[in-house]
Order: structure tokens, then sequence, then C-alpha cells
């Protein structure tokens, strides 16, 4: 249950017979680390010295990860007027709604949310900076300046675009997105925004205000993978 088919439309590079494959080959190579890892831990320790170890990490790291998150944002980042997260789980989502963060922020979640692949984008903003909260979603918006004819490896919930006032009366386009993992959908993406941005009447006042995790390399494969210099290239032209 907690593995997911690996998409195409994510990892342009895979063929399809290596998404259908992608289920069992995920399994075989979990059972191989495991495998090695319990070789290994045994080779240098004994089980009754590196279990409990391993427990209390998973307890740490994995089962107390969204608690501690929240805590982290709360504690920390709890005075900010916008927070921008990426690949947020719908749990996450539901507990931080709920939790002493709904009381200081506005948590603005994509309508096309993923509540199984956990990796959506959220957009928290201030009650105190943004009384009227989120004003409108234009992810819609975004995705519908790609390019016609191109191909933007982005999935449900990659991109959470919205408009909020603040208490100023300066209108703002604040969005969050998740970069694929060879960011080749960052330049797109960046240049949708600018473009709807530019040409809608709507959106000219507005100032931007955009958190990605774009993904780009310092040395990227040509045509595989986003090189960092050239995503810096890109938005410095965009006046950015």
């Amino acid at each position: 249950e907690m593995l997911r088919e690996k998409k195409k439309e994510k990892s342009p590079a895979i063929t399809e017979q290596e998404e259908k494959d992608s289920l069992p080959l995920q399994t075989m190579c979990g059972a191989i680390f495991d495998s090695i890892l319990v070789h290994m831990m045994n080779t240098v320790s004994k089980p009754n010295i590196w279990q409990p170890l391993k427990k209390k990490m998973v307890e740490s790291l994995n089962k107390k990860k969204v608690p501690h998150t929240l805590e982290i944002l709360n504690n920390v980042y709890g005075n900010s007027d916008i927070i921008t997260l990426q690949e947020v789980s719908a749990s996450l989502i539901d507990q931080a709604k709920h939790g002493p963060l709904g009381k200081k922020f506005w948590i603005a979640v994509p309508r096309n949310m993923d509540p199984v692949r956990d990796q959506n984008s959220v957009i928290l903003l201030s009650k105190n900076t943004f009384p009227e909260g989120v004003v409108s979603e234009i992810t819609e918006r975004v995705e519908a300046a790609f390019p016609a004819g191109v191909d933007v490896p982005v999935a449900k919930g990659d991109i959470n675009a919205i408009t909020a006032v603040d208490t100023e009366g300066t209108p703002y386009v604040i969005v969050s997105f998740h970069g694929d993992t060879n960011g080749l959908a960052t330049i797109p993406v960046n240049n949708a925004i600018v473009h709807l941005m530019a040409t809608s009447q709507d959106l000219l006042k507005h100032k931007l205000i955009f958190g990605l995790d774009a993904n780009t390399y310092e040395k990227a494969k040509s045509g595989k993978q986003q090189d960092v210099l050239e995503w810096g290239k890109s938005y410095v032209l965009n006046g950015q």
C-alpha cells in the first residue's frame, strides 16, 4: 500500500514498460536494500543493540514525522506572513488545519490535490497579514498558459497558485510548486506564471511570491535534466 506506480508523465525518461513494471521493481529493490542493511548491521553489531536504535529512529523520523514537522513550522516559522510548502501529505494538511497553525494561518491547498500521492503544494497565509484569506485560486489558469503542444511534466497537486490581498491593500499572486525529479517543468511553469500575470488584466498590478522546489542540477544531463544556470538565465530574462 505504501508503493505507488512510477508515472511517465512525471519521469519522461522511463519507458511505458518500465512504468508498468515500476511496482514489482520497487518491491524487489526494497527487499534487496533491506537485506543489505540487515546483513550489514548484523556484521558490525548485534540485533539487541541496533534494533532498539532503529526503533527509536523510526519513531522520531517516520511515525512522528508529521507532528515534529508541524512543531517546527509553528515554533520557528509561526510569525511568517507566507509559508510555501511542497510534497505535503493529506495527513499533515488535516492536522495543520486543526492545530495551532490553523489558528494563525489560512491553509490553502489546490483544488486538484492528490490525497493518495501525498506530494501536494500548500500555501500558508498569516491571518493577521491577509485577513480575507485566499481571494481566488488560479492554478488552472497557470496550467492553461503552458505553450501549446509542449508536454510539461506536472501532476495533480504540484502547482498551487492563488491570489490574496494584504492589510495594506497590496494584491499578490502566490505560488507553491513542486518540480519533477529532473526539473524539466520548472522553467515552463515559471514562464506560464509570468505570461499569465502579464496578459491578464485582473493580475497586472499583482506582485509575485513564488516558492518552489526547482530540482535543478549543477551538472545536468543535456535534454534530461534542468541545468541550474539555464534556470537562472530564464528567470533573469523574465525580469525576476
